[in-house]
């Protein structure tokens, strides 16, 4: 139960943060921030200081920074929509940001401890499979597989299995950076765990030392890494390779941060492993947000920046209504998806 009370807290941290991004950069801005709000729905608790109402609300799924001008236009000086193109591009993407850099920070700080990092390197080539001519030698470590690089520990592995028979690698060879194009098809072999697939290279480790410069390089790499796998998982969805039952929001969310503290041998392995999935939780939500989708930060950016170009080439603003309209379709639309993912999530539990 205490896992799941941590796993809410986290939650709505990220939600608060994302949120608090939007209000400093407005009240930098000289945006009047009418109401900041943690959660959704029934109101709990409210406090009003200057010209902001700060409220928290029953339901940890959102939450929303409430400025001045944003539905309709107005002359006010401290409205959203009198600021420039760019003071609102700031203010739009400012929570995403946030995210990013709490995904980060929480990467960086996982990865103090650590003496050193582990690499991908070829360790060598399967009997039978014939490739051991393919241009690739015992030691090279990978640096990039199909133009993909390889970030992190895991990646080369990854990426390999998603690549075609002809791949092209960037690999570090004694110091040097050599380009390889091996033609290393898949191989179907039986094998003491069964029958599989495989391509004949073994993996093998090379350790990086861990200086304070190639921690923060590794951090940032793991930051990079994160956002390509949701990239990655949209592209499974949006391909069918994923189905909808593979989703999860927020109850699906707090439960798989609850199993990875629960499952935990120790303490310490459970603080890990649960801010190991926060961060990319929160990396997670910087993409999605930056989605050209309505009634999120992405959509309402696209709308801004096609509003200068109307303006650009017209000198007429875009009329505020037919963005209101759009994100309003966007904003039930995402509800009624929410719904039910939620119902799945809440499926998926009693399974």
């Amino acid at each position: 139960m205490v896992y799941i009370l941590i796993a809410i807290l986290m939650f709505g941290m990220l939600i608060a943060i994302h949120e608090f991004g939007h209000f400093i950069t407005a009240k930098l801005l000289g945006v009047r921030v009418e109401e900041f709000s943690i959660g959704m729905g029934p109101q709990l608790l409210s406090r009003k200081r200057g010209e902001t109402r700060y409220t928290l609300r029953l339901l940890p799924i959102g939450g929303f920074c409430a400025m001045e001008g944003e539905e309709e236009d107005t002359d006010s000086p401290g409205s959203f929509q009198s600021k420039p193109v760019w003071a609102r591009l700031i203010i739009l993407a400012a929570g995403a940001f946030l995210n990013f850099v709490t995904g980060l920070l929480i990467v960086l700080i996982l990865f103090v401890p650590a003496k050193g990092f582990r690499m991908e390197t070829v360790g060598g080539f399967l009997e039978g499979y014939g490739i051991e001519g393919c241009g690739l030698q015992p030691g090279d470590r990978f640096l990039a597989v199909d133009g993909q690089p390889v970030l992190v520990y895991g990646d080369a592995a990854f990426l390999l299995g998603r690549a075609g028979d002809t791949v092209d690698f960037l690999v570090l060879r004694d110091g040097e950076k050599v380009e390889v194009e091996a033609q290393i098809p898949y191989q179907e072999k039986d094998t003491e765990e069964g029958h599989t697939r495989l391509r004949g290279i073994q993996l093998g480790t090379e350790v990086r030392p861990a200086t304070p410069l190639v921690t923060v390089e590794m951090a940032a790499r793991q930051s990079l890494d994160y956002v390509r796998m949701v990239w990655y998982s949209l592209g499974d969805l949006i391909r069918g390779a994923v189905g909808f039952r593979d989703l999860s929001g927020p109850i699906g969310i707090v439960s798989a941060i609850g199993q990875v503290g629960s499952q935990a041998e120790t303490t310490a392995q459970a603080f890990t492993g649960i801010m190991t999935l926060v961060a990319f939780i929160a990396i997670n939500l910087a993409v999605m947000n930056l989605l050209p989708i309505p009634a999120l930060d992405g959509g309402r950016i696209f709308f801004l920046l096609v509003g200068a170009v109307v303006r650009l080439f017209t000198h007429e603003k875009l009329d505020p209504k037919y963005e209101n309209a759009v994100n309003m379709a966007g904003f039930f639309c995402l509800l009624a998806l929410m719904v039910v993912v939620a119902i799945n999530d809440i499926s998926k539990l009693i399974r």
